[in-house]
């Protein structure tokens, strides 16, 4: 049984197995003391649900290969957002129009900002 890699091992897996399936406008966001629950969260964006898909099943298969086990996939049978918490990384694999709708980079990149009174 191999060790579970580190959060940086498993980081460069996945942006690798992303720019071999031609991800677009990928984005690493580290969240090492941000967050307790994972180190870094990436998003990219896929062309079309069946590119969201073909995408996710390919860093999914990368993750298990190398030997990272526990991986939770969430949004697969729609693949308009396609969520892979594997621990340390978490990915979130849109489709254009579904990734600008929810902004999550903007969420965790802006530190927070009180209310704007009307």
């Amino acid at each position: 049984m191999k060790a579970q890699p580190d959060a940086d091992k498993t980081l460069n897996l996945i942006l690798s197995r992303l720019d071999d399936m031609k991800a677009e406008e990928t984005v690493t966001i580290d969240l090492r003391g941000k967050s307790a629950f994972s180190d870094y969260m990436i998003v990219t964006s896929g062309r079309a649900t069946r590119h969201v898909g073909a995408i996710a099943e390919n860093v999914a298969k990368a993750l298990k290969e190398a030997g990272i086990k526990n991986i939770h996939i969430e949004g697969l049978p729609n693949c308009d957002w396609v969520l892979i918490d594997c621990g340390d990384v978490i990915v979130h694999i849109f489709r254009p129009e579904v990734r600008e709708f929810y902004n999550l980079e903007r969420l965790w990149t802006q530190g927070p900002t009180a209310a704007k009174a009307i």
